[in-house]
């Protein structure tokens, strides 16, 4: 098990605030398991997602899948918003996985409201179903996110 040493920072002030130990598998740990209950009934593309807040608490999410596929939320939003609705406004760290041998890749809705939730310099996981995974920054998956700062 690896422990992974993170700066806690603000996102306008970037200034490091507190060091966070997170601990790795247990990001891949909770994902993996809360992917069991994703609602797959049309792709049966199961997706798993856990995410480190600013609370240091862990949240997880699922993709639930509708008739009107429009309206199906993937895992990654799933989990933010459950943080959100929990009081975290912040998201370290986040792990995606799949019951596939692909690599997880959010989708662009996904990667647009972690903009909201992660800076720049914040870590994804992207994982499979054989716990291979690789590790980006979040400005790696989205390096021209839109944000409050083009409103102006």
């Amino acid at each position: 098990m690896r422990n992974l040493l993170y700066y806690k920072h603000s996102r306008n002030t970037k200034r490091r605030l507190k060091l966070v130990e997170i601990n790795e598998q247990e990001l891949f740990d909770i994902a993996n398991k809360t992917m069991q209950n994703a609602y797959t009934p049309y792709s049966h593309y199961q997706v798993g997602a856990a995410i480190l807040c600013d609370d240091d608490k862990v949240y997880s999410g699922v993709n639930v899948e509708n008739a009107s596929f429009g309206l199906t939320n993937c895992a990654e939003r799933t989990a933010i918003f459950k943080a959100v609705s929990e009081g975290a406004k912040k998201v370290k760290a986040i792990v995606i996985t799949n019951g596939t041998e692909e690599m997880s890749k959010p989708c662009g809705a996904c990667r647009q409201v972690m903009s909201e939730f992660m800076g720049p310099d914040d870590i994804v996981f992207l994982a499979n179903n054989r716990n291979d995974y690789k590790k980006y920054t979040f400005k790696e998956i989205l390096p021209l996110a839109f944000s409050d700062e083009d409103m102006n």
